[in-house]
């Protein structure tokens, strides 16, 4: 299965207890792209991002983990986005951007060709953070070609990270969301992003809005409340292996996307990628940093 994936990745500065910053990368999208690698997959990234060091660095790293570069796209004197990371007691995240003219969001204006390319795929990955990257004319041109590539018999898989301060408001955010789901065939929810743009609603309530708007395989994340999986006309509540006490939660959903894709790709029910993707996003929120260290089995198998 040939599997592309849309995004932006920023370089990612993290403090540690002593509050010294290490200088690493991330993104949502990236991240599910390297976790789906260590699991077994094989994805293009598709961005763009400029010809300064630390762009060059990203890409020599991504090809170490596996994560294909043949569509990443190059702008001259230009520098990825950064985003600072710091946690609470809890292991909650807040992120601080600089990322306002990172070379991701010219992606689509300037090379239009790359829509014409995903195509040639079998599965398309793409996130909320990824729509607000792109002005009005490029989420039109985005949207008609995910409209082509499905009716081809291409598979859309949309992940709802949602940031508002991404957007220029909720109803935009809202709008193109809406947009969105109609073109969406398997859907990776977390439901407290959910909340965050509708509003106090129950799980349940939200799996009626995307099974309403189309949607064929819906899985919603609901931290310690495990998942809500709808697939075949079938609603079923899939609880945690465990409950962990989190070091750091930054790439706990995008993991988890990782890991549920990996499943899928091997053939196993969707009960199962649930299983798998809930492991393995409990193995990264005890480490620090969106991209933990390589050495670790996110299978859990071997980590105590």
């Amino acid at each position: 299965m040939k599997v592309a994936i849309i995004g932006e990745c920023m370089l990612e500065l993290s403090a540690d207890s002593e509050k010294r910053y290490t200088m690493s990368y991330g993104g949502d999208t990236l991240n599910t792209a390297i976790y789906y690698s260590r699991l077994g997959g094989k994805a293009e990234y598709f961005t763009a991002l400029g010809d300064d060091i630390y762009s060059n660095t990203m890409l020599e790293q991504w090809q170490a983990e596996g994560v294909g570069i043949s569509y990443v796209r190059t702008i001259a004197n230009q520098m990825p986005g950064l985003y600072i990371i710091n946690n609470d007691q809890n292991g909650e995240r807040y992120f601080h951007y600089w990322r306002q003219h990172a070379p991701a969001r010219q992606l689509i204006s300037q090379f239009p060709d790359v829509l014409h390319q995903l195509h040639t795929f079998d599965l398309i990955f793409l996130s909320g953070i990824t729509l607000s990257l792109y002005n009005q004319s490029d989420l039109q041109q985005l949207f008609s070609c995910l409209q082509h590539f499905r009716a081809k018999g291409g598979i859309v898989v949309f992940d709802n990270n949602y940031r508002l301060r991404n957007w220029k408001s909720l109803d935009d955010a809202q709008a193109v969301f809406k947009t969105m789901m109609a073109q969406t065939d398997i859907a990776l929810i977390s439901f407290d992003d959910e909340v965050s743009m509708y509003g106090e609603h129950t799980p349940d309530e939200c799996l009626v809005k995307w099974i309403n708007a189309g949607v064929r395989e819906v899985v919603i994340k609901n931290g310690e409340s495990g998942c809500l999986l709808y697939v075949n006309e079938l609603t079923s509540t899939i609880s945690l292996p465990s409950v962990v006490k989190p070091v750091d939660t930054t790439a706990a959903g995008d993991s988890f996307n990782g890991a549920y894709l990996a499943a899928k790709l091997k053939g196993k029910t969707p009960q199962q990628c649930v299983n798998d993707a809930q492991i393995c996003a409990s193995v990264v929120i005890m480490h620090k940093g969106a991209i933990i260290d390589k050495s670790i089995d996110l299978t859990g198998a071997n980590n105590v």
